[in-house]
């Protein structure tokens, strides 16, 4: 593979443009600069296509053709091979004398072989397609790798092997070829019976060659048989094969194009194989009598010559023929005149020139011109019925490669059948020039015909506009325009060599193919083929890895800095961030139900207006999460009303070039389950904001707070061993991270912090009953759920908030509660925070007040007392939560309280006759009220205290699963007859 100097000139590219650098303009920007990554490169493509009909030993010519070149014969070729470019000699010694053998140019010399064979496998036999058909055999493709590796020099890779039951395609490469091709693709195609069997078809590999150009290549089988119908088989096959061949999309760069490609995207193709087009209007034993004639020696052209030319020195002769074939030799023996003795002028004689064998009945080139013109390829490409659409074929220089009789050279059929002679396999190749220049050609002839017929409905025959007309069908055209143009051009051997094609492939590069040589192997015998192979040199443009990649660099960093020059940003600034971590928030320490606020300055830095929001995320520790397990809120206020909520502003906001902004970011535990997984060590209050900037960069804003212990959120067995001086400090004293060990030493026989919230409830509702009886302005809410119930609170929620926050505050801190709370707050709006706050410790135990064991045994002590009296239920529930003693004295103590809390607050029942002075007892109706009543308004909040307390004290399903409504009767029930005064009971 050879090197040669830069081909390409960059084109610009506008990168101020690039506003958005999407792959395909950066890889638009990167094929701009092509000139400076790639670089000339020139290989031999060497295409052989066999078919070796199923006969054994076929595989052990392979070397001596494909690869060594061997197996030519002159006797046998109209060109004159010693001295053509595609050929070369090599000396070898043979019986010990030394000759001088021609052969095809191989080995090291050839960057890429491509190999076609057919009928591998015999498919004639049924039991063995059948077996093909259902299993898979890979033992004829095992079988001709091996030999052509064996033949091929060291080091040569193996680019795709695809076998389709007797098709069977091999791609190698030379070492310095191998690592620059990419985007191997192979298919198969069936068109056997009934259009899909795979004992006719085709199989066709596409690749990419040093990324910049690309190959296909098409080894088929077509229909078999001499018929019409099987002319029109052969070329529907054709079609077929076209039609059904999809590849993979093309991947460049990591960039993968939209949809995969079929035959004809390619920039070079090569289709080969027995493609079994026939000899037609002419008598088989016709043809094979004229060219036994040849092969047996009996046109001898010597006879009867004045003179012959000294031994070794054959004298070539070219000639253009009509049907389009070029390159014709003579034999080394040749007519040639006498010169004139009578000439004194210094220029040759016109005579000395030998005869154009095609003049000449006898040369094997005037019979091969005259059975061309009979062959089916080219019939249906002027009929254009197949291969018309810019499929080119080199000269035919070389006998018919079918049928021989196997062991032969030059010895046709034989056998009983006595097949015509014909050229069968064949290799044909088109450029995406010429694909382009027929559907450029195709289109104008449309168009013509559009016209024509538009003229004739306007009644008008000719265009009046000419001064003549012409018919490209029957004007100016020769007597051998007729013949189909192969794409061959005609052969002179005085001319200079043909130029090479030169072919702008799809992504822009400019690329040369030059056919070197076109023949057929007849020294071959093993099989009734004979193989054919066609030699190419490409010129082509090949990137240099290394190269690209540092282009893509540049273009990629040029890409970014425009785009980021035009793309919205801003800058983020929290006023608790420092140094190089200017975003980042640190809330401090922060508490249960403590609320902390932290700002965040942002500021549009760039040239363009910037629209942003904080993004949502679904996802967290990957699961679903819940709403209220998040410790922070966010909200945009404008400088100078940092008051300014969240919803005044919308969740996405739009800066101008120079604007600022602040965004709020709020801090609050309050979900239960977090609090839980904070206390025992498995949840940590750090998270990271995502800012999002439409159409620009991501902000990550890293938030953390540090956690205090509280005693909410723990169980029973936790809270009893925490000593005065509240759980923070016993938890630091001890440096207790987590849950408090159960070896830790008891120090109250219930949860403290139980007994300061009843007890203060009680406390308070008595002041509440004596505020209402001296104070007209105070009046007590009658509802029978009050203080319990949310929905009777009268205090704001602001006041409620500031007052749970003293209050968790004070019982983690082993403080009073009462005297935490603001003098000027009402008794009533106190007891109600502190209501609050009971619901609230008794929903974060994480075991409850009775557990689920203990409520399995409750449930079966209790299952025979339903008809029973009320004490004797309350006697048995209590028995039996003796087992746990710390639980049975925390219920004791709260449905206590509750109950003196419903009979505090119950309000005395009117008498008959209005008692004429104010009561001064605040527990106890006064003489003459209407007890009955009074009674049943305390077993109504009695009822309703049970209500709400009993789905937090009792834990009577496991884990959190859901309670049917019996179950939260039985609850309810069962703290009823506990809370119910003894009076009542």
């Amino acid at each position: 593979m050879a090197e040669q100097s830069d081909s390409l000139t960059s084109e610009p590219v506008d990168l101020a443009n690039a506003a958005t650098a999407t792959p395909q303009s950066l890889a638009k920007a990167v094929h701009a600069r092509r000139s400076e990554y790639t670089r000339r490169h020139q290989i031999k493509v060497k295409i052989g296509s066999w078919n070796v009909a199923a006969c054994p030993g076929t595989d052990k010519d392979l070397a001596r053709w494909f690869v060594d070149g061997e197996g030519l014969d002159q006797q046998f070729a109209t060109l004159n091979l010693r001295q053509h470019a595609g050929t070369e000699t090599t000396v070898k010694e043979a019986q010990g004398d030394a000759h001088d053998p021609i052969r095809l140019v191989g080995g090291e010399d050839v960057g890429l072989y491509i190999l076609g064979l057919q009928e591998v496998v015999d498919l004639n036999l049924t039991k063995e397609y059948m077996a093909r058909a259902v299993y898979t055999d890979n033992s004829a493709t095992q079988k001709w790798q091996a030999a052509l590796e064996a033949a091929m020099p060291a080091g040569y890779t193996l680019v795709s092997v695809e076998q389709m039951f007797g098709l069977l395609q091999l791609v190698y490469a030379s070492p310095e070829l191998a690592p620059t091709i990419g985007n191997v693709c192979t298919r198969q195609v069936g068109t056997g019976i009934g259009g899909w069997f795979a004992n006719k078809g085709a199989v066709a590999t596409r690749l990419i060659l040093g990324e910049t150009t690309r190959m296909v290549f098409v080894n088929c089988h077509l229909a078999s048989g001499e018929t019409t119908a099987n002319l029109d088989r052969r070329c529907a096959d054709a079609k077929q094969i076209v039609a059904k061949t999809q590849f993979d999309p093309v991947v460049q760069a990591g960039v993968e194009e939209d949809e995969g490609e079929g035959i004809g995207a390619e920039d070079f193709a090569f289709w080969f194989g027995d493609l079994n087009y026939r000899l037609d209007g002419l008598p088989g034993d016709d043809i094979r009598r004229l060219l036994t004639l040849h092969t047996q020696g009996e046109y001898d052209l010597s006879k009867g010559s004045k003179t012959d030319p000294p031994e070794g020195e054959g004298v070539i002769v070219m000639r253009s023929s009509e049907d389009g074939d070029d390159t014709t030799t003579t034999s080394s023996s040749s007519h040639s005149r006498d010169q004139s003795l009578e000439s004194e002028s210094s220029l040759p004689d016109p005579d000395d020139f030998p005869e154009d064998p095609s003049q000449d009945p006898t040369s094997l080139q005037a019979t091969l011109d005259s059975l061309l013109p009979h062959d089916q390829l080219r019939r249906v490409i002027r009929e254009r019925k197949a291969f018309h659409d810019g499929w080119r074929e080199g000269p035919i220089t070389f006998l018919p490669t079918y049928k021989y009789d196997v062991g032969s050279v030059g010895l046709f059929d034989s056998s009983e059948k006595q097949r015509a002679p014909s050229w069968c396999d064949r290799i044909l190749y088109r450029t995406r020039r010429d694909k382009e220049e027929y559907e450029a050609k195709n289109k104008e002839e449309e168009e013509a015909k559009k016209k024509d017929t538009e003229m004739k409905l306007r009644g008008i025959e000719d265009d009046e506009d000419v001064l003549f007309t012409y018919d490209p069908g029957t004007d100016g055209e020769s007597p051998s325009a007729a013949e189909p143009e192969l794409g061959y051009d005609e052969y002179d051997e005085n001319e200079d060599e043909p130029e090479p094609d030169v072919v702008t492939t799809k992504d822009g590069y400019e690329d040369h193919i030059k056919l070197d040589i076109y023949t057929s192997h007849q020294g071959i015998t093993s099989s009734d083929h004979k193989p054919v192979v066609s030699l190419f040199t490409l010129d082509y443009d090949a990137v240099v890895p290394e190269l690209k990649s540092k282009v893509h660099a540049e273009v990629a960093k040029e890409l970014d800095r425009a785009e980021n020059e035009g793309r919205p940003g801003i800058t983020v600034i929290a006023e608790s961030g420092k140094g190089a971590d200017e975003s980042a928030i640190d809330f401090g320490e922060i508490q249960f139900l403590e609320r902390k606020l932290a700002s965040v300055t942002i500021a549009n830095t760039s040239g363009v207006s910037a629209t942003f929001g904080f993004v949502e995320k679904p996802q967290h520790g990957g699961r679903e999460e819940n709403m209220s397990d998040r410790w922070t809120t966010t909200s945009f206020a404008i400088p100078d009303d940092e008051d300014t909520e969240s919803e005044a502003l919308g969740k996405s906001v739009t800066l101008e070039p120079g604007e600022t902004l602040l965004a709020h970011v709020n801090a609050y535990v309050s979900s239960i389950p977090l609090l839980q997984s904070l206390n025992n060590g498995s949840a940590k209050l750090e998270d990271v904001l995502v800012l999002r900037v439409d159409d620009g960069r991501d902000h990550f804003i890293p938030i953390r707070a540090s956690w205090q212990p509280s005693c909410f959120g723990r169980s029973v067995d936790e809270l009893i061993r925490v000593p005065d001086g509240g759980i923070r400090s016993f938890v630091k004293q001890w440096a207790i991270e987590g849950s408090i060990p159960s070896d830790t030493e008891q120090k109250f026989s219930a949860p403290q912090e139980l007994f300061k919230i009843t007890t203060a409830m009680e406390d308070l509702a008595e002041r509440c009953i004596a505020d209402e009886a001296m104070l007209d302005e105070v009046t007590v809410p009658k509802a029978a759920g009050w203080p319990l119930e949310a929905s009777t609170w009268t205090a704001p929620s602001s006041t409620m908030n500031e007052l749970s926050g003293r209050l968790v505050t004070a019982l983690d801190m082993g403080e009073s509660l009462i005297p935490s709370l603001p003098v000027e707050t009402s008794s009533a709006h106190k007891l109600e925070a502190l209501s609050s706050i009971l619901l609230l410790f008794l929903s974060s135990l994480t075991d409850g007040i009775i557990p689920y064991h203990l409520w399995l045994k409750v449930e079966t002590s209790l299952a025979t007392l339903a008809p029973a009296k009320p004490p004797d239920a309350k006697q048995k529930l209590l028995d039996t939560l003796t087992i746990a003693p710390s639980h049975n004295i925390a219920f004791v103590f709260l449905t206590t309280a509750l109950s003196r809390i419903a009979t505090e607050l119950t309000p005395p029942a009117p008498a008959s006759t209005p008692a004429p002075v104010r009561r001064l007892s605040f527990r106890k109706p006064p003489a003459g009220g209407n007890e009955a009543a009074t009674i049943k308004g305390r077993r109504a909040k009695e009822r309703k205290f049970s209500e709400i307390v009993a789905p937090m004290i009792c834990r009577s399903t496991e884990a959190n699963a859901a309670k049917d409504k019996h179950t939260k009767e039985r609850e309810r029930a069962m703290i009823e007859v506990c809370v119910r005064a003894e009076d009542a009971l």
